[in-house]
């Protein structure tokens, strides 16, 4: 691969902070103005924010600058206002300026010179780590939050009262990383809260509203001797989207996104193909772990710090190789290739002028399974030259099918294929 390089011929290294100047929240836009220019082959180290960090002010923001910054909602100021793809007047909800229509924190977005619409853009993965708590009195710890929401796939069938209910749990991990596990250290039932602009907010239906802990009942010694293996990675990569101006961040698509893939962290390599000029790549949605699926609405949703290089494939250059046509983000790893297969590839385009609200209720995991069936067939007869029935019957005993996650509007199928299957291939 041909890397471009400075003037100097150095690679260089980039710092990008997350500040109200340097990240969106919620959605995705061809127009954003770019806060970052980097070269092919540059290098970048990107801090993230989950949006769920005020679900536990004092673990999670107080004291940490950038964080505090970007947080920061007085009755007098909302330091980043519009928080989601919708309009900036809350016409419809009343909710606040974007209406939550998308909710996770992306910095960037960086442009990427010379990537130009049928190129593609290869992100690596080279370093996670979480965002220490700058509060003295948690030193040495980071927090995430999980959020048992509306949206998750349980919310209608709970067995116990209340019904329903929406549950917050606040893990820790060890900011250092020398213990590879979290524990949950309490939960509490969202009850309604008022933002500092005097909107109520019975359910989770705004991003980064204030939960007042005053009005909270916390329950201690939950999950008692329970750890959670830490996976940290990043729920949302994506680039810019051509279909429309304002993408919600929540559904997935060929663009990336939201595809909340707990293999997507350190070690991974990203292909997603560029739609709009200069690729606009941006990251967010932290998590510290999260199983396939993602059931309840989230992850352990931590803020984490991460080095990446940036490396762009041009067109002409893409024959013969398995980025050939690529029209989805594909991930691969040291041992596997994987293959996100969605309910609707390209929704923006498929479901018409409402595509942004039809995909919230035409989602299927008939459907997700179907579309990564046809990408791995694809994968498999374009890169490895397998005849159709080949391929097929390769997909029935060797590849993984996994469900992604069922929470994100477009619901997700992956198909994992194991590099060492070809081992033996002397062709």
């Amino acid at each position: 691969m041909n890397l471009s390089t400075s003037m100097d011929g150095q690679l260089n290294h980039h710092l990008l902070p997350a500040t109200p100047e340097t990240v969106h929240w919620g959605f995705f836009s061809r127009s954003l103005k770019p806060v970052l220019s980097v070269a092919s082959g540059d290098f970048v180290t990107i801090e993230t924010l989950t949006h769920h960090a005020y679900d536990d002010h004092a673990r999670m923001i107080q004291g940490d600058t950038g964080a505090e910054s970007v947080f920061r909602w007085t009755k007098d100021e909302k330091a980043v206002d519009r928080r989601g793809a919708g309009p900036l007047d809350a016409s419809i909800h009343g909710r606040g300026a974007g209406e939550g229509f998308g909710v996770h924190i992306c910095t960037g977005p960086i442009f990427v010179r010379d990537a130009e619409p049928g190129d593609v853009l290869e992100v690596r993965i080279l370093d996670v780590r979480p965002r220490p708590c700058r509060n003295p009195a948690f030193s040495g710890r980071a927090f995430g939050s999980n959020a048992a929401a509306w949206w998750g796939f349980h919310y209608n069938d709970l067995l116990t009262e209340p019904k329903p209910r929406e549950v917050i749990t606040i893990y820790e991990i060890d900011a250092a990383q020398s213990q590879n596990w979290a524990r949950a250290v309490y939960n509490y039932r969202w009850v309604p809260q008022t933002d500092p602009f005097g909107v109520t907010h019975r359910v989770i239906d705004y991003p980064g509203v204030p939960v007042d802990h005053a009005l909270v009942e916390k329950k201690h010694g939950i999950l008692n001797g329970v750890r959670i293996p830490i996976r940290p990675h990043f729920g949302v990569m994506a680039l810019a989207p051509k279909e429309a101006e304002f993408v919600d961040s929540v559904p997935p698509g060929y663009f990336g996104g939201n595809v909340d893939n707990w293999r997507i962290g350190k070690g991974a390599v990203m292909y997603y193909p560029i739609a709009v000029p200069g690729a606009l790549f941006s990251v967010g949605d932290p998590h510290a772990s999260q199983g396939d699926s993602e059931l309840c609405g989230t992850a352990i949703e931590c803020s984490l710090t991460g080095t990446f290089q940036l490396a762009l494939h041009k067109q002409h250059h893409l024959a013969g190789t398995p980025l050939a046509g690529l029209d989805y983000p594909l991930l691969e790893t040291s041992d596997e290739w994987v293959v996100h297969g969605f309910s609707f590839a390209n929704y923006l385009a498929e479901l018409g002028n409402n595509a942004q609200t039809e995909i919230f209720v035409r989602s299927s995991l008939d459907a997700a399974m179907r579309d990564a069936f046809r990408k791995m067939r694809h994968f498999l007869m374009a890169t490895k030259g397998l005849t159709e029935d080949e391929a097929i019957s390769l997909m029935s005993v060797a590849v993984d099918f996994g469900v992604t996650q069922v929470v994100d509007a477009n619901w997700g199928v992956h198909a994992i294929l194991k590099k060492a299957i070809f081992a033996g291939d002397t062709r």
